[in-house]
Order: structure tokens, then sequence, then C-alpha cells
């Protein structure tokens, strides 16, 4: 059985703790064991026995960091193959933390619109012959659009355009939404969507994390 840990928790905005009832069901799905936990001293110890560490961590400042011994248990444990699947705010956490988002493979940088702001957007696959997307079609959301610098070395997804109607120069500019990465035996998973329960029910987006877990984790590959 897949070994799974659930770190959530941190700033209420993002509402972790809804969302985690949703996560329960996406993992009772799977079959996964899972525990959870809601304390970030977890990431101090050995975290090699697990096969998917899932982030729903939020942060609310750009100043909070993960200590060094974090950032390498963390890394080394990706690196020997556990795997990581992620979204939303798990971009925007551990802000400080250049290992965290050299190995989440971006940084959430912006939301044109305004913080919780419902913006309707599409988000459009761009990559339908990968295991994480099948069968998934392009969905709509209202929600926060983040602005994300990724590495270019990510497999990306998915995507979403902006209009301009916030920020004119931004007009027909994209942003990812939905990536992969490589991090030594390791598989990272994240997307973008999920600033509340709200935005989850789409059947699609359930599908997209639910394969994005599986990619990621240990026993898939």
């Amino acid at each position: 059985m897949t070994k799974v840990l659930y770190l959530y928790g941190g700033w209420p905005g993002h509402y972790p703790y809804e969302i985690a009832e949703w996560a329960r069901g996406v993992f009772d799905e799977l079959d996964y064991d899972v525990e959870e936990t809601q304390d970030i001293f977890k990431l101090d110890g050995d975290l090699t026995g697990y096969d998917l560490i899932v982030l729903g961590w939020n942060n609310a400042l750009t100043t909070e960091d993960l200590s060094d011994a974090q950032e390498n248990s963390l890394l080394k444990a990706v690196e020997s193959g556990t795997g990581i699947a992620a979204w939303h705010g798990a971009a925007a956490a551990f802000r400080a933390s250049l290992k965290y988002h050299f190995l989440l493979g971006g940084d959430f940088i912006e939301h044109p619109a305004g913080e919780a702001y419902p913006q309707p957007y599409t988000v459009t696959i761009t990559d339908r012959e990968h295991p994480v997307t099948a069968g998934v079609e392009n969905f709509e959301v209202a929600s926060e659009q983040y602005y994300m610098h990724v590495n270019p070395n990510n497999h990306v997804l998915a995507e979403t355009t902006f209009s301009g109607e916030h920020l004119p120069w931004l007009e027909g500019h994209r942003s990812p939404v939905a990536w992969v990465r490589n991090w030594g035996q390791g598989r990272v998973f994240y997307h973008s969507v999920g600033h509340d329960p709200g935005n989850l029910q789409d059947p699609n987006v359930r599908l997209l994390t639910k394969q994005g877990l599986q990619y990621a984790a240990r026993s898939a590959h």
C-alpha cells in the first residue's frame, strides 16, 4: 500500500482544513495509507520511508522559511524516490526557502485580479498524452488566477491565459497551471487550482489531482 505523509495547515485564508476533507476523499479512492500532520517540524525527521508527501501547507508572509534540516530532509527523501504532490498555496509556502522552490519547480508571484477574487478563467490542457492528464478536459475556474515563475525544465501539462482585464500588458500572456518534474529518483506534481474547496468540485480537477498523486508516488515508477 502506498504510504503518504499529508502536511496541511498554516494560513487559514486558503481553507486548509476544509480542503483536507476533500483530499481525504481522493486518498480513500486511491486506497492510500495516509498519515496526517499539521506539525511543520515533522519535516525534520527521516522522510525516506514515505512513498508520497502531499503538501497542503499555506503561508502568509514572504519571510517564512524552512530550516536547513527541513530542506535537506525533504530533498533527500525525494532524491531517493519519495514523490511530492502539491496544489495552490504550496507555491506560496516557505517563500524564503530557495531549495524548496527549486524542488517544487515554481513560485507564486501574483494574482492580477487581487487576492481571493473569484476571477473566471480557463485551464487549457497542453499535453493530453501524459498519464496525469489522461481523460482531463479543459475546464473553467472562478478563483485566484496565479501568475507563476517556473523552472524552465518543468514538463507543463496545463496553462491559463490572462485577459489583460486587470493588467493590460498581460493580455495574451500564459502561465502554467500544472506541471510535473523529476528530482533524483523522485517525481514532483503541482497544480495551482484550489483557493477554496469550491474550486475543487469540477471532476476534471479531481481527476487531474488523483492522477497526479498516482504519478508522483514511488510505487508508480
